[in-house]
Formats: structure tokens, sequence, C-alpha cells
């Protein structure tokens, strides 16, 4: 009880980004290289990401998710983020030496539970319109589709059973950041794009665009839906639940093309940070278009699906989260983010990475080296971002220079 008049004052809260963005921009500089130099034998200390189902589950449901936590949770109490945080650092390490083991399969479904838990009633009971609805709908499902990936590949079914079903779990998680990313870049980049384009003396009529941003949602809920009910081999010739899932993905991005394209980006002056932002639109537009090709089997073949969820998962979750990480802590610390040329080079590092990844198999280099570039541009570009967190305070004032 509080002596005479003092008054108990409530927990301290803290921002959810001041620990889960340089978490994940740190583990976005270790994981990728660890992930390929374990996939080509190069170490084995690591054999949580030493398989294709691994190194996407890392990138996804350990790196993504936690720039999700710390893009979405706001001020936390500190014993709620440090349960969370020490959830989701206790999954990465167990998930790295232990992947099939209780306390892996534990905290891996623990972290995105208790996440969906802490950010689902919020936002549910904030969001009025059916397009603001499906924002906590996608974070839930994302989240759900972490979990799920789990037991389906650590079932009892048949290792082959079990492939198929875990593969297509992970495309329903690339499916669902996809929408993610097209829902929260186009609220994002559309009013950084006016404003600066209002400084110049240049008023933007096309800022969200509503109906194409509903037109999206529709067409990717489709895609996700379609790819769910789809039990075609990956090697088969589609079926009808494929060809639906490309035709409503290539849709989507065209859209997002667009979109793009009605916001007049080549009349920005001085601002890299913004066009930063819409290269990594711009790389989800080309993604969904190629993996929608690929998934219809439609000039490109199921095998090409690899290439164009690189596109999307390093050209554009790549860009996208980092440039959202960097705008958003140069921001709190009330600082132009326009004022520092790390995120610019990193994004032109991040280019680099997709577009090697992308010829890794008709390269000048054979496809280990091209690999191994690929994963150094990724890191280093994410290193860049953790200088900057770290040399930047969030109160505004540098830490050192």
């Amino acid at each position: 009880m509080p002596r005479g008049n003092a008054i108990a004052q409530p927990p301290r809260r803290v921002p959810g980004n001041a620990i889960f963005f340089p978490a994940a921009a740190a583990y976005a500089v270790f994981v990728l290289p660890a992930s390929v130099c374990s996939m080509l034998g190069m170490i084995g200390i690591f054999p949580g990401i030493a398989t294709p189902a691994g190194h996407a589950h890392e990138m996804l449901f350990g790196f993504a998710l936690a720039v999700v936590a710390g893009n979405q949770l706001g001020p936390r109490t500190r014993s709620s983020l440090a349960l969370l945080v020490a959830l989701w650092f206790f999954a990465r390490v167990a998930f790295l030496f232990f992947p099939g083991g209780a306390l892996a399969v534990g905290a891996n479904a623990g972290f995105p539970a208790l996440l969906a838990w802490h950010l689902a009633p919020r936002l549910f009971g904030s969001a009025k319109k059916w397009r603001n609805q499906s924002l906590p709908v996608v974070l839930t499902a994302i989240c759900g589709s972490a979990i799920v990936y789990l037991f389906v590949a650590h079932s009892p079914a048949a290792p082959a059973t079990a492939e198929l079903s875990s593969y297509r779990i992970l495309l329903v998680a690339v499916s669902l950041f996809a929408l993610l990313l097209l829902f929260m870049g186009g609220r994002l980049i559309a009013p950084v794009v006016a404003g600066q384009l209002h400084r110049q003396g240049i008023h933007m009529v096309a800022r969200v665009q509503p109906r194409i941003e509903a037109a999206l949602i529709i067409v990717m809920i489709v895609a996700t839906l379609a790819i769910v009910s789809d039990g075609t081999p990956r090697a088969a010739t589609s079926g009808w639940a494929s060809r639906t899932a490309g035709a409503a993905m290539v849709v989507a991005g065209l859209l997002a093309a667009l979109r793009i394209a009605r916001w007049g980006l080549w009349r920005i002056r001085g601002r890299a940070d913004v066009l930063c932002l819409a290269a990594g639109y711009a790389w989800l537009a080309v993604g969904l278009v190629l993996l929608g090709a690929a998934h219809a089997n439609v000039v490109l073949s199921r095998y090409d699906e690899t290439i164009a969820l690189h596109v999307i998962t390093i050209g554009s979750l790549g860009t996208l989260t980092l440039n959202v990480m960097a705008m958003t802590w140069l921001l709190r610390a009330r600082r132009n983010p326009a004022s520092t040329r790390l995120p610019a080079i990193a994004t032109l590092l991040l280019a680099l990475a997709t577009v090697v990844r992308v010829y890794a198999g008709a390269g000048p280099l054979e496809p280990r080296t091209m690999l191994l570039i690929a994963s150094l541009c990724w890191s280093g570009a994410f290193a860049m971002l953790l200088v900057l967190l770290l040399r930047v305070d969030a109160s505004g004032a540098k830490r050192r220079t």
C-alpha cells in the first residue's frame, strides 16, 4: 500500500520495437549465411537450418515474425515484453540446435500464440472497416501457420506426406506475409509520399487507393485459400486450386504495380528513404507475378517457384522490413529518416542479393559461390541496419558516432 499521499505509479512500459528490432536485425545478420553454409555442408552445428524447410521456417517465423512483433506490439510492461522476448530467443536457439525437440516445439508454438494473444484483441477492437479488420485476421493467421507448421512437420505421417504438407504451410505463410506487406506497405508509403510531394508543392490525388487495396485483400485471400486447398504434388501439373492461386497472385502483382505507378514516385526529390520503401513494394509486385505464373504452370514451371519465393522474401520482405525498422527507429529518435545513407546502401545490397540468388543456377559463377555471395549481401545489409539501431538512441541523441 502507498504511504501517506503517495500514489502508486503504473508499471513503466517499453516499446516493443526497442527490443525486437535490434534482435531481428542481429538474427538476420547471422541466420541467412549460417543457413546457406549449413545447407551446403560447410558447417554442421545447426541442424535446424540445414534444410530448405528449416531455412524458410527461421526466415519467416524467426526473423520476420520478430519484426512483426516489434512493429505491432506498441508499449508493453517490462514483464510481458520480457516473456515474449525470452520465448522468441529460446525458440531460436532450440530450433537451431534441436529442431525436433520438445523445447523447440514448445517455444516455437508458445511465441506466436502469445504474440497473437497480445495483438488480436486490441487490433480487432480498434478496426471498424472491413479492410482494417484484415490486419488482425492476417496477423492471427500468420501466428497460426507458425504453430500448425510445427505439428505437421513433426507428425507421425509418412515423410513424403509430411514434407508436402509442411511445404504447403510455408507457402501459405509466404502468401499471408505478402498480403501483410501489401496492406502495411501501402498504408505506410502513401502518406509519406503525399507529405513529401506536398512539401514540393505537388498535390497527390491517389493515396491509399481504397478500391485497389480492397481488391488486393480479396485476391490474396483467394490465393491463400486456394493454396490451402491444393493437394497437387509440387512437380505435378497444376490442378484447379493451383491455377486459381496462380491467377490470383498474378492479379495481385499487377494491382500492386498499378498502385505504385499512381503514387508518381518519379516526382520525389531528396527522399531516398521513400524510394527504398517503394523498391520493396515493387519487388513484391514482381515476385507475386512470378510466383503466380510458376504456381499455375504458365510460362514458368513449378520448380521456378523457388526463384519467385526469393524475390518476395529477399527482395520485398527484406527491403520493406529493413526500411520500416530504420524509419520507425529514426522517427522515434526525432531524426529525419532521410538524414542517413545507411538504409539506402543496405537496400542496394538487398537488391544485389535478390538478383544473385535469382541467377544462382545460371550465372557466371558456380551456384555455391553465388548463394554465398547473396547471403553475405543480405547479412551486410542488416549489419548496416544494426549499426544504425545501436548508434541512434530512442531519445534522439547519438550514443556514439
